[in-house]
């Protein structure tokens, strides 16, 4: 339990209705979760305002509530308190309520479009080898040092965040890696952390749906650079054309890597084949089990990221050859008659055509390459016919089908993916809307050594239509139907 105004601590409030100085039992933002002596935070979302469920709460047992405009009917016995932004007010709340508890290890946030899971999880990976406490924030799952636990957003919400920070304090945890979405950062979800450094991994088309313009999207990101305090460091990729711009306007430390221009921290690929790759950072050489030059550009903020945070140069080295892959990034698995099925959370363009790059540049040439991708329902409409195109473009057949079509239709999802292949690659698609049909097909269609690609779900486990999840397990399908043509 803990006095109102403490907990308000840095939030800007425009009117206050009542006593600051009242107990309150815990803070929430789910009308649904509210228990007597709570404070209510009502915030505006994309789906719903938590001021038309005032009323509701207080006849709950709400002892305060905190939002962007007093009702007309207040309760004398309830404090109101009027803020410039529900989201900003949560986040600083939440971080209050747990005693800031991101004060009291080194948190590292990663960002970007591509490559955020794969850079956060290694870290995790890396910290755990090298002996230290850790902890995790992530699109697969929340570590705090060994125990796991399931989340269901990229930045979970600020409430989530801070218990499970104070969790980590609780168990001694020294390091933490969190991924940072556009959403997260824009949701005001990070305010009142305190983060020791930060990573940009790239920039590419994502969220348009949301953001609405590709500026808008970028500067949302950088965000996250402009509040970073002088103590901390902002590590960029300066192959990426908005690499520099994160480091505009921040305050800390900057460090930049690239395999292309110079920077502080660079690689080179010497070698590169489906075992994994020979990569040579700042003179020294590396085997890494993890391929493509896109894991390149992953092992190589990790290394920049270890150095900076104090271990070791040569030890760091020596954990990253030990590392393995990340659940449903590039994961594969080959059959008894050398077919290849990979599976990989591509579901942007870029991601889409580096996977399909670095597998066209392992392959010899005799095999074939069959690519089963879609694209997620509610989201940005504009990249669909862009990876139809570099699908098409980049495989020897292709099979377009749904990917989550959550409320809109799986046929009108695929049509517009079709849209953007051109005549001369019309012959190479099929459109089957069953997922687990199409990858069936393409299993079926597959000769010895061919390469089998599965797009857009990699990790994830279910498949979602009109707010219903079935199981669904993309590596799981494909590794039973290889093994059953097998026999």
């Amino acid at each position: 339990m803990m006095h109102l105004k403490d907990i308000l601590y840095g939030v800007r409030i425009t009117a206050v209705s009542g006593t600051t100085s009242c107990d309150i039992v815990s803070v929430c933002f789910d009308s649904r979760e509210v228990q007597k002596g709570d404070a209510f935070v009502a915030i505006k979302g994309t789906l719903t305002d938590g001021h038309k469920y005032i009323d509701a709460v207080v006849a709950a047992g709400a002892r305060a509530i905190i939002c962007e405009q007093l009702p007309i009917d207040m309760k004398d016995d309830v404090t109101y308190v009027e803020v410039e932004s529900g989201n900003q007010a949560l986040a600083l709340m939440a971080s209050n309520y747990y005693g800031t508890p991101s004060k009291n290890l080194k948190l590292v946030g990663v960002t970007g479009t591509n490559g955020k899971t794969t850079v956060s999880s290694l870290l995790y990976q890396l910290f755990k080898k090298a002996g230290y406490k850790v902890g995790l924030l992530s699109t697969i799952k929340i570590m705090v040092d060994d125990t796991e636990f399931a989340t269901k957003h990229t930045t979970p919400d600020a409430l989530v965040i801070n218990k499970h920070l104070k969790m980590m304090n609780d168990a001694g945890v020294e390091f933490c890696f969190m991924e940072v979405s556009s959403h997260g950062i824009h949701q005001k979800r990070t305010e009142g952390l305190v983060f020791e450094g930060a990573i940009f991994t790239n920039l590419s088309h994502d969220h348009l749906d949301y953001h609405k313009t590709f500026a808008e999207y970028r500067d949302t990101k950088k965000i996250l650079f402009d509040q970073l305090p002088k103590t901390a460091f902002a590590l960029t990729n300066i192959d990426d054309k908005n690499g520099l711009v994160m480091l505009q306007n921040t305050k800390a430390t900057k460090a930049t890597y690239a395999l292309k221009n110079y920077a502080d921290y660079r690689a080179q690929i010497l070698e590169n084949q489906f075992d994994g790759q020979l990569l040579k950072i700042n003179d020294h050489e590396l085997w890494t089990r993890l391929i493509g030059h896109f894991n390149a550009y992953n092992m190589l903020a990790i290394y920049a990221t270890a150095d900076l945070l104090g271990l070791e140069q040569l030890e760091t080295l020596r954990l990253l050859s030990e590392l393995e892959n990340v659940d449903g990034r590039f994961q594969y698995y080959i059959s008894k008659k050398k077919i290849t099925a990979i599976v990989d959370y591509a579901h942007t363009p870029d991601a889409l055509k580096n996977v399909l790059e670095t597998i066209n540049t392992l392959r010899t040439g005799n095999e074939n390459v069959i690519t089963v991708v879609g694209c997620g329902g509610d989201r940005d409409r504009s990249k669909r016919p862009v990876m139809g195109n570099i699908a098409s473009e980049m495989s020897n057949k292709i099979i377009f089908t749904s990917d989550n079509p959550r409320t809109e239709s799986p046929t009108e999802i695929i049509a517009e993916i079709e849209a953007g292949v051109e005549p001369q690659n019309v012959k190479k698609i099929l459109s089957i809307e069953n997922r687990e049909q199409a990858i069936k097909t393409a299993c079926q269609l597959a000769n010895d050594n061919d390469i089998i690609l599965i797009a857009g779900k990699g990790h994830e486990t279910y498949q979602e239509t009109n707010g219903v999840r079935i199981d669904f397990d993309d590596f799981k399908i494909v590794k039973e139907l290889l093994t059953s043509l097998d026999k």
